[in-house]
């Protein structure tokens, strides 16, 4: 069901040729809440670790770690008047109520999961070629950021990591050029491994800000267990959602035979959806931020 390997071991199939690459919009996520004002590494974020730039300091509502010695001490200076009998035994008289908890924010890792349907669900081998010009230009965004990528592929009965996360585009150009397209769609198992994959690495880098790119048509015809496949699917769609994991589709069928099924599998992610003619538009960059940066 689930694969680590090259795709060009996979039996069978059609090897479509990728399309040019486009300048596509960029995907404003909470990965970018605070706003990068010079090209960096990685985003800016609050942390509740010990760790990263002190910028602000909040009422620490009766924690005790990082604690924020200068913010509570100008809290409490207005009160030492009043705090006489207190002071008899210490210089300065601090109370619970008084004490202030460091904001830090730091450099988190983005990690950018594409899942991808190489059934022939998705109509046209062309339609196929569009889709890698349109992950390869997001792949190379997401490498002039210093974000991490990876990329798994359904097609079939499974669902195979091409590509572990990493930020290198010719290793992601190398998997591209040998996906082929044909067979059923185990929409379940892609978001299964997704989700496997994100869940992993956020273990290994507990900082990392995941996102998760679903291109398909939404439309399952292969289960891992006993249930249908659409029900199968979306009840993993549920789960990642429910873990806050957050992820964006791409409906990849063609306008005229749509039948709302990536609508449908974005509703169950919690997630926005998009055609894949709407990430060269315009809007694309507003939409995504209004839609998953609040």
């Amino acid at each position: 069901m689930f694969d680590s390997v090259s795709s060009n071991w996979w039996e069978g199939g059609e090897k479509v040729k990728t399309s040019e690459p486009f300048d596509a919009k960029k995907l404003e996520t909470p990965l970018d809440r605070l706003s990068r004002r010079r090209s960096g590494r990685r985003s800016r974020t609050r942390t509740d670790r010990k760790r990263g730039r002190y910028i602000q300091a909040r009422p620490a509502s009766g924690k005790t770690s990082d604690i924020a010695f200068d913010a509570t001490i100008r809290a409490a200076a207005p009160y030492q008047k009043e705090r006489e009998e207190q002071r008899k035994e210490v210089a300065f008289a601090i109370r619970p109520q008084d004490l202030q908890q460091k904001v830090r924010v730091k450099q988190t890792a983005n990690l950018v999961v594409f899942a991808v349907d190489a059934s022939w669900s998705m109509a046209v081998a062309e339609r196929m070629a569009a889709t890698k010009g349109a992950i390869l230009s997001l792949l190379t965004d997401a490498y002039q950021r210093r974000d991490r990528v990876g990329l798994i592929v359904f097609q079939k009965d499974r669902a195979t990591l091409v590509l572990p996360p990493t930020n290198s585009v010719q290793l992601a150009q190398r998997a591209l050029t040998d996906i082929p397209v044909g067979g059923k769609t185990p929409l379940a198992a892609g978001l299964f491994l997704a989700h496997q994959v994100i869940k992993q690495q956020s273990m290994i880098y507990p900082d990392v800000e995941p996102l998760m790119i679903m291109l398909t048509d939404g439309a399952g015809n292969v289960s891992m267990g006993d249930l249908p496949p659409q029900e199968e699917a979306h009840k993993l769609a549920e789960k990642i959602a429910l873990d806050e994991i957050r992820s964006v589709v791409i409906n990849m069928e063609h306008v005229a035979f749509d039948q709302g099924l990536a609508q449908d599998l974005a509703n169950h992610l919690a997630a926005p959806c998009y055609t894949l003619h709407e990430l060269k538009a315009e809007t694309l960059y507003k939409a995504v931020r209004d839609e998953m940066g609040s």
